[in-house]
C-alpha cells in the first residue's frame, strides 16, 4: 500500500479517463516546500521590479509625451509650453495695421505743422524791391513808378531790372492777399514787341476806368488777365491770375 499523499499534490499520472486524450498541464513544475515559485513573464508585460528598486515604466505608444493619447503621460515628464511667437504680418488685424500707420503719421503731421506754422513753409520768400527800383531809376531809360499804400497782405516775391539792346524792363512780382500772383512790368521796349512777349498773344478787351491814364483791359497767357497803360516813353502792364479787383488795386497804387 502507498503512503497517503497531500491533498494539493498533483497526481503524477496524467492519464485521463477512457476515451479522452491526454492533457498536458500548462502549469509549470510545482515548487517544492521552501523554494520560491518560478513564474514565467507573460509576453508584453514589463518584469516586476525587485524590492527597493524603482519601477521601470515603458514609454507610451501614440502621440508625443504629454499629449492626448490612450495612455496619459506622467505629469512630471510634461514639457514646458512653447513660447508665444510674435504674430506674422499676414496674421495682423486691420486694427493693428491702422495703429502702426497712425504711429508713423503723427510725427510727420507735427513736423509739417511746425514747418508751415512757425517757419513759413510753403510761402515764398519776401523780396525787397528797392535795389531793382533804384537801379531802374539810376539808368534813366524811362520814368519809374512804384506802388504805394498797398495793404499788408501784399507780398513782394521778385524784383528785377534788365537792360537789353531794344530797351530796358523792370519787373516786380507780388503775391496778393488772396494768394494769387500779379506782376508789374514797366518798359521802354516798343509796345508792338513788348505786348506779344508779355501777354503771349493776348487781345484787348476794352477800356478800364482807372485814374492816371487810359488803361486797357487785355486777355493774357494761361487764362490770365492784364491791365495795360501805353505812354509815349514807356508801357506799364499789370498782369497775373489774380482777380481783376486786385489787379486794379495794384494799378491804382502806382506813384
Amino acid at each position: 500500500m502507498e503512503p497517503a499523499q497531500p491533498a494539493d499534490r498533483v497526481p503524477s499520472d496524467p492519464t485521463p479517463p477512457d476515451g479522452q486524450p491526454p492533457v498536458r498541464s500548462t502549469a509549470g513544475p510545482t515548487a517544492e516546500a521552501g523554494e520560491a515559485a518560478l513564474v514565467e513573464p507573460s509576453a508584453g508585460l514589463a518584469p516586476l521590479a525587485d524590492a527597493g528598486q524603482p519601477a521601470l515604466v515603458e514609454p507610451v505608444d501614440g502621440p508625443a509625451r504629454g499629449g492626448a493619447g490612450p495612455h496619459p503621460a506622467v505629469s512630471g515628464d510634461q514639457p514646458a509650453p512653447p513660447a508665444r511667437k510674435e504674430k506674422s504680418r499676414s496674421e495682423r488685424s486691420p486694427r493693428d495695421m491702422a495703429l502702426s500707420l497712425l504711429v508713423l503719421l503723427v510725427p510727420i503731421v507735427l513736423l509739417l505743422a511746425f514747418y508751415r506754422g512757425f517757419l513759413g513753409g510753403d510761402e515764398p520768400a519776401r523780396v525787397d524791391p528797392g535795389p531793382a527800383v533804384e537801379q531802374a531809376q539810376a539808368a534813366g531809360a524811362f520814368p519809374v513808378s512804384r506802388p504805394a499804400g498797398l495793404a499788408s497782405g501784399w507780398r513782394t516775391v521778385s524784383a528785377r531790372y534788365q537792360a537789353e539792346p531794344g530797351g530796358a524792363t523792370l519787373r516786380i512780382g507780388y503775391l496778393t492777399p488772396e494768394g494769387r500772383g500779379a506782376q508789374l512790368v514797366e518798359s521802354n521796349v516798343p509796345a508792338d514787341k513788348l505786348l506779344p512777349a508779355e501777354l503771349k498773344g493776348g487781345q484787348p478787351q476794352g477800356p478800364a476806368e482807372l485814374p492816371g491814364g487810359s488803361w486797357q483791359r487785355y486777355s493774357a497767357r494761361n487764362n490770365e488777365r492784364a491791365l495795360v497803360l501805353m505812354q509815349p516813353n514807356r508801357t506799364v502792364i499789370v498782369v497775373g491770375d489774380a482777380r481783376e479787383n486786385e489787379l486794379r488795386q495794384l494799378a491804382t497804387a502806382l506813384r
